[in-house]
């Protein structure tokens, strides 16, 4: 889909957000900001004439105590290194694969990668990349080949990096060298934490959603930015010269995210299927690819897609890539704590 045919399709989710849909208490989904958008389960909204209840967070450890301290909900929207804590802390159950219309056109490397022994717990949805990006209209290309660019005295006050642990950990560990975070050392988590102190100097703010990411860059108050795929997608659309580079000397990392069932369900489970089985109709991952620029967690679609997915920068790259998969849950934790003491500026 060409920028322009994007345009009119972002247009068009714009206006009908603005819309009065009625919000359905009979479903109410723990979701990252953005994703009640209504082009992303077009299917539920057919059947029931109107949207979930949607409550938002901005990261998966916030959701996760929401969901500890009792809060209702039918699903929530964890990426993959949080379903391990979420199954154990016992907030979420298993889906019954049987209600799941497409069930084998999900991913199927990703959904057997949370088929634990009494289930499935995680229904792949989205998916995309994180890399250095840039406003190539004010940075030249050859200073943002390494991700040392972060550290650079040039750019202090005029980069961002996101409100995320694991992306922030992601970036870190790569520039440090260590490609696989499952094998990280001690050694290797005193170094990135170091690389991230450092780096913290130079960040003008940590975004917490592309919303805001959009608007730090497009006024060119930040120039380089660690960031999702979605932001040169969406905003290269939108007119600004802003450039993804996945193939930085140290590499970039990738992520899949999806929805759990969450535990003591709000409501009766059955919306929670028909909204899972929206999610998964081709339509949608025609959109989520071409106009939020991420991958979509039914793989027949996204084969059918073809040269979509790659010119939206989900393709193979030629450098190391780190997959935000599933980490030692002790290793996370002091990242988690750490990251929020780098931020605080110690």
């Amino acid at each position: 889909m060409n920028s322009g045919i994007r345009n009119v399709a972002a247009g068009a989710a714009i206006l009908a957000a603005s819309s009065a849909w009625a919000a359905d208490e009979g479903l109410v989904v723990l979701d990252w900001p953005s994703y009640d958008d209504e082009f992303l389960f077009p299917g539920y909204i057919e059947k029931h004439g109107d949207m979930p209840s949607f409550s938002m967070f901005g990261e998966e450890e916030e959701a996760f105590q929401k969901l500890r301290a009792g809060f209702k909900a039918d699903l929530a929207h964890p990426c993959s290194q949080s379903v391990s804590k979420w199954r154990e802390a016992g907030v979420i159950e298993p889906f019954d694969p049987s209600r799941i219309e497409r069930w084998d056109d999900v991913n199927a490397a990703v959904k057997e990668a949370f088929n634990f022994d009494d289930g499935y717990y995680l229904v792949p949805a989205d998916w995309g990349t994180t890399s250095l990006t840039y406003r190539a209209d004010l940075v030249d290309e050859s200073e943002v080949q390494s991700l040392q660019v972060f550290l650079d005295p040039e750019y202090a006050g005029r980069v961002s990096i996101g409100d995320n642990v694991d992306d922030a950990y992601a970036l870190a560990y790569l520039a440090v060298g260590q490609t696989d975070w499952t094998k990280a050392t001690e050694e290797d988590f005193q170094k990135a934490s170091d690389w991230l102190r450092q780096a913290h100097q130079n960040v003008r703010a940590y975004w917490v959603d592309g919303a805001e990411l959009a608007q730090l860059m497009g006024s060119g108050e930040v120039l380089i930015s660690w960031a999702w795929n979605e932001t040169a997608v969406t905003m290269s659309a939108d007119g600004h010269n802003v450039v993804s580079n996945r193939e930085t000397i140290e590499g970039s990392s990738d992520w899949f995210c999806g929805y759990a069932n969450v535990s003591n369900q709000a409501n009766d489970e059955a919306k929670a299927y028909d909204f899972i089985n929206a999610w998964m109709e081709p339509r949608v991952a025609d959109y989520l690819v071409n106009v939020w620029g991420y991958g979509h967690g039914n793989a027949t679609a996204m084969a059918d897609l073809g040269d979509d997915a790659i010119n939206v920068g989900l393709g193979e790259v030629s450098v190391p890539v780190l997959s935000q998969v599933p980490m030692d849950h002790n290793l996370r934790e002091r990242m988690i704590a750490e990251f929020e003491v780098i931020k605080a500026g110690f």
